[in-house]
């Protein structure tokens, strides 16, 4: 069993001229580590992302992984994929509400440590946020709690977007 990650506290100036591998994420003037991807992980990562960048056009929309979003002032969260809008200005640090963000779970996620994250993301105004767990089970985070994604598509608030989870899984490798 892992070590028990303590959170390194840094001015927020000195996190934003850093670099971490994989992207650490800042909050309340911690830096706080992500969980490295394996091979389950990667997998879904990719055919989320597969997914909407072949669609980006069609969609009108920008997709990117692992980009640092600015959900609060002292707080800044790194979802796996992000979906933004096309429209709005490119950001080096994410500070308008993205379409959507997408969490896949790692072993090493802690529920609460997960649940602070997407009401961060819910508190900035993102509308669309979701949870895919490699195991099977998915969820939409939606006013403080978990709820089972719907086998069938649905349209994300705000966008021409349309999540088909069946396509996605069929981009798994």
């Amino acid at each position: 069993m892992a070590a028990a990650f303590q959170p390194t506290r840094v001015p927020l100036e000195v996190y934003l001229k850093s670099s971490y591998e994989p992207d650490a994420e800042y909050v309340d003037g911690a830096v706080e580590e992500r969980p490295a991807a394996l091979w389950d992980h990667a997998n879904w990562h990719g055919a989320v992302d597969q997914f909407f960048g072949s669609r980006r056009t069609e969609f009108g929309i920008r997709v990117r992984p692992s980009l640092r979003i600015r959900t609060g002032p002292n707080t800044i969260r790194v979802p796996d994929v992000a979906v933004l809008d096309r429209n709005l200005p490119v950001e080096q640090i994410v500070t308008h509400p993205p379409i959507a963000v997408f969490e896949i779970l790692s072993p090493e996620d802690s529920l609460n440590r997960m649940m602070t994250k997407l009401a961060d993301y819910e508190r900035m105004g993102i509308k669309t946020i979701l949870v895919l767990d490699p195991n099977g089970r998915h969820f939409r985070y939606l006013a403080g709690k978990l709820e089972p994604l719907p086998p069938e598509p649905f349209d994300l608030p705000g966008s021409a977007c349309r999540f088909d989870l069946s396509a996605i899984e069929k981009l798994l490798d």
